[in-house]
């Protein structure tokens, strides 16, 4: 009994979670559907300095939720859930967490931003996943970013609802860089359904892409990412390119799968339900790696500026339509089998 009262009184470790799990715990539900629960979090800070070591474009990053709906089964982000105790890596698509407070939170951060710094919004979660329709954090956001002069602002997502805030978006532009760009993996809406399978269809991400542009946005295409034998062929990339071009995109950009250990069984999972006979030859390319060979990437981006010249498109990066120098790459014409590349 003596000891039990010392350990009472003096306890060796915190009872409970700590840090951000803690957080996570203390917030309240906020409704669920389809197999997905909604939980509101306290957020201490809303705009988040990059720290990478692969050289990120942005100096800063803004996810309006943790976890997403869609559930990519490539997804890289699945491993910040574990930040909330939560090591299942389906959990990123069943349990999402609403922040609190964004609008306000970004209100007083953003004179931590220095000219040139650009801000990227949806790094690790869409802010434009179902949720956003009732919640509206990524709109909370955008209303801020619309009373700004002089930011520079990139925007991903696979999302048409980005539509709704297209007066904010011009708004923004009229004042601020803004680039916009919708991930489209595949123009094939079978393989879309069961990659991406609660995402908006293919077809309807390119109609939002000629609504952006018409309503005067600078908008482009990520063809992200590549997954072999899948959609790394010549004649696959010059598809989407070509669609791309119809649907009046700015730029397009592509680039190849990378499999962190948080995603890789979720992915290795799918290709073995429905690509069987790429199994091990993604064992082979991604065995005990994240990342597929240099000479892997190097012949992908060939492929990728060949397509970008071919169809009169920009790279993601270049500015106001300058094009950017494009280097002469030997364009490969099959990157797949072959575990060696």
């Amino acid at each position: 009994m003596g000891e039990e009262k010392a350990n009472t009184l003096f306890p060796i470790l915190p009872a409970g979670p700590s840090g951000i799990a803690r957080l996570a715990a203390d917030g309240d539900p906020a409704g669920n559907g389809h197999g997905v629960e909604f939980h509101t979090i306290p957020t201490r800070s809303i705009l988040n300095r990059s720290v990478s070591r692969r050289g990120m474009y942005f100096t800063w990053s803004i996810n309006p939720y943790r976890g997403c709906e869609f559930g990519c089964r490539y997804c890289y982000a699945r491993y910040t859930h574990e930040f909330l105790d939560r090591d299942d890596p389906d959990l990123f698509e069943r349990e999402i967490y609403i922040k609190q407070h964004a609008a306000w939170l970004l209100r007083q951060e953003l004179r931590d931003v220095r000219d040139g710094e650009e801000i990227a919004l949806g790094t690790a979660t869409d802010p434009y996943q179902p949720i956003e329709r009732r919640a509206q954090v990524t709109r909370s956001l955008l209303e801020v970013f619309a009373t700004q002069a002089g930011l520079r602002l990139g925007i991903v997502t696979k999302s048409t609802l980005i539509e709704r805030d297209v007066d904010l978006l011009q708004r923004i532009a009229a004042h601020n860089r803004l680039r916009i760009c919708l991930t489209i993996t595949t123009p094939d809406a079978k393989l879309a359904r069961i990659l991406e399978p609660r995402a908006p269809r293919p077809d309807l991400r390119f109609r939002t892409v000629e609504r952006l542009r018409a309503a005067g946005l600078r908008v482009g295409i990520l063809c992200s990412p590549l997954l072999p034998g899948l959609t790394d062929t010549p004649k696959a990339l010059d598809a989407i390119a070509g669609r791309a071009k119809q649907a009046g995109a700015c730029f397009f950009g592509s680039q190849p799968l990378f499999l962190k250990p948080c995603s890789k069984p979720v992915f290795l999972r799918f290709i073995r339900e429905h690509f069987p006979a790429l199994e091990k030859d993604y064992a082979a390319r991604y065995g005990d790696k994240a990342f597929v060979s240099k000479v892997y990437q190097e012949r992908v981006a060939a492929l990728v500026r060949a397509v970008i010249r071919k169809h009169g498109l920009d790279q993601r990066f270049s500015e106001d339509g300058r094009r950017e120098p494009q280097p002469v790459w030997p364009v490969q014409t099959e990157f797949w089998p072959g575990a060696a590349s």
